[in-house]
């Protein structure tokens, strides 16, 4: 990769400035232009080309204080996780409205990769260390949720969304790019994009190009409507009976013979059409008897008899090809049938263009890992040779992993990490607790994500406590061993959910329709919000770097002890090492506390770093009380 795009960059600004006079309204938030101004804060009018060109001359000037990662990074990783077209969108002409048409000035109210690169001074001054870009790929049309469609609908792999770049620079989506990495690079910051291998958009390009790699049923097959009609596409329909078979079978790891759908559900699907096109933006085949056919959407594989609707913008890959499995169901598009997961029936063309996506983005832009969304339902043999080709490339190239469940089986299958449940389990002091006793006694087989919220999950700051529950959740994950997380608007205690994913109940997806979801319409973060904990993520991030900056033993269960206090709305721990004893200490509740005891042994002071009140222990025990949401992060000695 020849690094000069952002050099380009730079110049094309400069350019831009020289040769346009600022006459119209520009409007950003102030804290992308200071940083740590986060109260009182406002959107301030600009220059736009003045502002790009000050903030890459700001990345410069950071450079040399720049964060500097071991090889083994991912363990090191503080992540700030973006969805570039929504965190840093913004009402720049003051309307009112994200516009996606582009105004007479030729600037997106949209993200684009322009604005990220603004924004590293920002992330940079969190003390975040990495940059985790969910899919910046291109998104297909057919189907779509929202004004602006998923970017899980991948119409190409190995294209960026168009939408991303800024047009008045005359410059590629890829050059951009590429200098959205480079400005990272220079701060020391790591670049982790996530790539989505077994699903693709309705209308994808591979599937107008290669047919063979889809599925197809009959066009006159209508979608479903109703939950029981069969003769509709939808999610094949099994008996309660089967169901239990299915499920105890799998449960066993025994993928013999798995029941497959009924032949009514088997026979709408066809063989790969002779040739393909585009009828009003909808993708279409045609086979050899003339008859017209379509690509079928997308639905949850697992269970069976998951009630999600139906995906309408995207559709399985067809990564096996066996004339008993010429349909998509669980036992072909995760569980394999052991029939069908055969190296013969193997979809070998495909799979070697998924297998150089990875490499693609490593030599066109120097990424520096990937998130595999549901990599762990990918088949064994594709995910090890996605993953050795990348590590050819480049041995420190880090994996992360889509899975909830925490397992050994994660390390062996080449990954850094793992998302982990905590974004569950964060609000609940009993979760919280038995997490920390476990970790305190076993660790934990892979490390995972310090964070109480994704994309795909409520907001911290929309569950009870609001602003002072992401307090604590920052707080008690900064001394945890894991790789801590910043989803963007965390910071500023945003509420609305970038996609009501999971964890969400029927209500909220009713109030969340796709045109209030940002995974899919033109939205922006709340980032005016005084209600904000910026300056606390930096307080408790500087206080973190002090104890733990060479802290080579964090991982290690023997550095943490958990502290069962006598009332189970507290949580506490300690972290110990041969020059520190920190106390980590909060009332996860909305009601006081008093004479909350807690067993400290080898202690007898205790000092708050955030409030400086200090403490004494009595026959190691501490005494005292904490009011709702109360935080010690306290020095013993």
């Amino acid at each position: 990769m020849k690094e000069n795009n952002l050099n380009r960059l730079e110049a094309r600004l400069l350019e831009i400035k020289n040769s346009n006079s600022f006459d119209y309204e520009y409007f950003i938030p102030e804290v992308w232009l200071e940083p740590t101004r986060t109260q009182n804060i406002s959107k301030i009018n600009i220059n736009p080309a003045d502002f790009f060109l000050k903030a890459i001359e700001k990345i410069k000037e950071l450079s040399s204080n720049k964060f500097n990662l071991s090889a083994d990074w991912s363990n090191e990783a503080v992540i700030y996780n973006m969805l570039t077209r929504f965190t840093t969108a913004f009402d720049n002409d003051g309307d009112g409205k994200i516009n996606i048409p582009l105004g007479k000035n030729s600037w997106r109210e949209t993200g684009t990769f322009l604005k990220s690169i603004a924004l590293l001074p920002y992330i940079f001054s969190l003390g975040c260390n990495t940059v985790y870009m969910l899919p910046i790929t291109s998104i297909g049309i057919d189907g779509k949720k929202g004004n602006l469609g998923s970017p899980y609908a991948i119409k190409n792999p190995y294209k960026l969304d168009s939408n991303l770049s800024e047009p008045i620079l005359e410059m590629s989506v890829e050059e951009e790019f590429a200098a959205f990495v480079e400005a990272a690079h220079l701060l020391g910051m790591k670049v982790v994009t996530e790539f989505v291998f077994r699903t693709a958009s309705i209308d994808s390009d591979l599937a107008y190009e290669n047919p063979k790699w889809f599925y197809w049923i009959k066009e006159s097959i209508p979608n479903r409507t109703k939950p029981d009609d069969e003769n509709s596409y939808g999610p094949p329909i099994f008996s309660d009976i089967d169901l239990e078979k299915i499920k105890a079978k799998v449960e066993m790891k025994d993928f013999d013979n798995l029941i497959p759908p009924s032949n009514v559900y088997k026979n709408m699907f066809t063989e790969a059409p002779e040739t393909t096109f585009y009828d009003k933006e909808k993708l279409r085949g045609k086979l050899k008897n003339g008859e017209i056919v379509k690509i079928p959407s997308a639905f949850a594989d697992w269970p069976p008899n998951d009630v999600q609707p139906v995906w309408s913008d995207v559709t399985y890959l067809k990564l096996y090809n066996h004339k008993d499995f010429n349909y998509i169901a669980y036992n072909t598009v995760r569980m394999y049938d052991t029939k069908l997961a055969k190296k013969e029936n193997i979809v070998k063309d495909l799979w070697e263009s998924i297998t150089e996506i990875i490499p693609y983005y490593q030599n066109n832009f120097g990424i520096d890992g990937v998130m595999i969304d549901m990599g762990h339902a990918l088949p064994s043999e594709l995910r090890a040779e996605i993953i050795n080709k990348a590590r050819k490339n480049n041995k420190n190239f880090v994996f992360w992993e889509e899975n909830f469940v925490l397992s050994k089986k994660s390390v062996e299958d080449g990954y850094n990490a793992s998302l982990g449940f905590l974004p569950f389990d964060q609000h609940s002091p009993q979760k919280m607790n038995t997490l920390i006793y476990q970790m305190s006694t076993e660790g934990s087989p892979i490390p995972f994500f310090l964070t109480p919220e994704s994309h795909n999950t409520p907001r911290a700051a929309s569950r009870k406590g609001a602003d002072e529950f992401s307090k604590i959740a920052w707080a008690v994950n900064s001394f945890l061993p894991g790789l801590l997380f910043i989803h963007s608007g965390f910071e500023l205690c945003e509420i609305n959910p970038v996609n009501t994913g999971l964890g969400f109940t029927q209500e909220d997806q009713q109030k969340y329709p796709p045109e209030k979801l940002a995974l899919f319409s033109s939205l922006s973060l709340n980032w005016t919000n005084e209600k904000n904990i910026i300056n606390f993520i930096r307080k408790i991030s500087d206080i973190r770097s002090k104890y733990f900056k060479n802290f080579k033993d964090n991982y290690s269960p023997k550095t943490l002890i958990h502290l069962k206090a006598s009332d189970p709305d507290i949580i506490a721990y300690m972290r110990i090492s041969e020059t520190f004893k920190l106390l980590i200490m909060c009332n996860l509740s909305s009601v006081n506390k008093g004479n909350i005891s807690l067993e400290l042994n080898d202690v007898n002071k205790i000092e708050d770093l955030l409030s400086e009140t200090k403490y004494k222990t009595k026959d190691n025990k501490l005494i005292l009380s904490l009011k709702p949401f109360q935080i010690i992060i306290g020095e013993c000695s």
